[in-house]
């Protein structure tokens, strides 16, 4: 089984900017709830089929799948739920893991998280200047929820 155990903080400052090369993502849901998310993406030119379980802590069971860019294109065009997902990732090496930094676009713009997965929920993880409030355990943050409830609708912006 696949687990993907992963923290997640909100982002301040732009020291991270100059760190990496970004790629656009786009993405949807075919389902989510509590239990259960399948998701599609295209990152850069190409597309993933992703399901995931639900959440213990900062552990869930994660497959991904790499599909073809043209199904994903389609899936994300015509059956995802509304709004999608679009964000640039940045991939930013940091003593000896990858944090992932997310700039969100569209309904979530102004929204910028980092995240970096764990090999071991208890894993000690030294954090870069540019991280700010971790929100792992807030539902809010989470992608799927994100497109749910947008970031531009909260009025209780962070």
């Amino acid at each position: 089984m696949a687990m993907e155990i992963e923290r997640k903080f909100l982002v301040v400052g732009d020291a991270w900017r100059s760190l990496a090369i970004g790629v656009a993502y786009r993405q949807g849901y075919l389902l989510s709830n509590k239990h259960l998310t399948v998701r599609v993406r295209m990152a850069g030119d190409t597309g993933y089929l992703t399901i995931k379980g639900a959440t213990d802590g900062i552990s869930r069971t994660e497959f991904e799948y790499a599909i073809p860019a043209n199904d994903a294109a389609e899936l994300l065009d015509t059956l995802c739920e509304r709004p999608l997902i679009e964000k640039v990732r940045y991939r930013i090496p940091w003593q000896g893991l990858v944090w992932e930094v997310d700039e969100f676009a569209g309904a979530n713009q102004g929204l910028v998280i980092a995240e970096v997965e764990l090999s071991d929920p208890e894993q000690l993880v030294s954090l870069p200047a540019w991280i700010g409030k971790e929100v792992s355990y807030d539902p809010r943050y989470y992608n799927a929820q994100l497109a749910k409830h947008p970031y531009s609708e909260w009025k209780d912006q962070d």
